[in-house]
């Protein structure tokens, strides 16, 4: 088992051996705060119970969460506008947001396509869309598929110590730099950065374990392999 608790300790370990290593988590935060100012308004999709915007909700004009799970809106622990919806039916005017920022969503939609074409939508041109997703292409997510669809949800639950409530179905159709360009190029957004994050604690339930991981994360530093990395995350423009 590994719980919340026991990756943040390796994740610091790993932190403290490579000096300026940022994970995906933090690399998000960044790109979604560079995009913001005080007369933004910013989408959530996918809100959950909080996250990244809680960094940013009272610094900018208008912040929206929708989600499609009732209890994690009457949880949320910010925003105070939220709409319980489904992504691919935005409840929005087009052009509605500066900003929509999207975080461990991607790997469960069924038809990521039309989800994508809704958050370009509701974007305004020049607006941004910023992304963090995990790699259909890592080493943890393959393994992930290849177990079937009922139990991995169960697998998800004992290995990382998770409630029901925070678990959902896999899918992992657009979790690939090429899928999601394609897709988001299809509705007029463009790439305008992309980064393959790694992070060896989601294996590291020992200390072998966690070197092993960091010695596969140092033959993925370079050259094609690169692209494996764990998260993806990514900005994109409207034009």
């Amino acid at each position: 088992m590994i719980p919340l608790e026991k990756q943040e300790r390796y994740r610091d370990i790993y932190r403290s051996q490579r000096p300026g290593y940022e994970d995906g988590v933090t690399l998000y935060a960044k790109l979604v705060g560079r995009y913001l100012t005080p007369e933004a308004r910013v989408l959530d999709a996918g809100c959950g119970r909080g996250g990244i915007i809680e960094l940013y909700c009272e610094d900018v004009a208008q912040a929206v969460g929708v989600d499609s799970d009732l209890d994690s809106l009457s949880e949320h622990r910010c925003l105070e506008q939220l709409v319980r919806g489904n992504l691919a039916e935005l409840p929005f005017p087009a052009a509605s947001f500066d900003v929509v920022m999207c975080s461990w969503v991607m790997e469960h939609l069924a038809q990521p396509d039309i989800v994508l074409e809704e958050l370009a939508r509701v974007l305004r041109t020049g607006g941004h869309l910023v992304l963090l997703a995990p790699n259909a292409w890592n080493y943890v997510t393959l393994a992930q598929r290849l177990v079937p669809g009922r139990f991995q949800r169960r697998l998800t639950r004992t290995i990382y110590d998770r409630d029901d409530k925070d678990t959902f179905a896999l899918a992992y159709k657009a979790n690939t730099r090429r899928a999601l360009d394609s897709a988001l190029g299809r509705v007029g957004l463009v790439n305008e950065e992309f980064h393959f994050v790694g992070d060896p604690s989601y294996v590291a339930g020992s200390d072998f374990l966690f070197r092993l991981a960091v010695a596969w994360e140092r033959i993925t530093d370079q050259g094609p392999l690169r692209n494996t990395k764990v998260h993806l995350v990514a900005s994109y423009v409207k034009g």
